[in-house]
């Protein structure tokens, strides 16, 4: 079990000897950058085509592992300890994304932010996102600051090149 009350992010290990609880790991820090890409490859064509030049970025560079369990609590709990991203954006059936806001966005992106890393959900930081609805959906992409950083990168190139294209476009 992870906690944070806002004074960093400890963990721990239950101990069933006792029926106790145990404080395992103090002011856990996710490294800045991490080997781990997590993100259901199984809808790469469903995603928007940053998300996809990300994953072939991946693909094409060395110290890369893609491990993707589906459990977003136990992958989340891998990033958080070895670093790297975690990934989980809008497809064509689902473009503001599945996960809800509120009770899985959130509380990951606050720990994360806690423990040194990042939450985004591809154009703001998920803790400044503010909700409409109580479910309310948001893709999310979630771990070590600078891999979030570069997944929000190829984000940010996409929304580039289609404003030149507009451009071009207008004239």
């Amino acid at each position: 079990m992870v906690y944070s009350i806002g004074q960093g992010v400890h963990a721990f290990t239950l101990d069933p000897s006792l029926g106790e609880f145990i404080l395992s790991e103090e002011n856990i820090q996710i490294p800045a950058h991490g080997p781990v890409y997590s993100v259901n490859e199984g809808n790469f064509w469903q995603w928007e085509e940053s998300y996809r030049d990300y994953v072939r970025y991946v693909h094409r560079h060395e110290g890369y592992s893609g491990r993707y369990s589906g459990a977003l609590v136990g992958d989340f709990h891998r990033i958080l300890f070895q670093g790297g991203v975690f990934m989980y954006p809008g497809t064509v059936k689902n473009p503001e994304g599945k996960l809800r806001l509120l009770y899985e966005s959130a509380p990951l992106a606050f720990l994360a932010e806690q423990a040194g890393g990042a939450a985004t959900t591809g154009s703001q930081a998920i803790m400044d996102f503010v909700p409409t609805q109580l479910h309310q959906r948001t893709p999310l992409v979630i771990g070590s600051r600078e891999d979030v950083a570069l997944v929000t990168s190829f984000i940010e190139e996409q929304k580039r090149m289609a404003a030149d294209r507009a451009a071009v476009g207008d004239r």
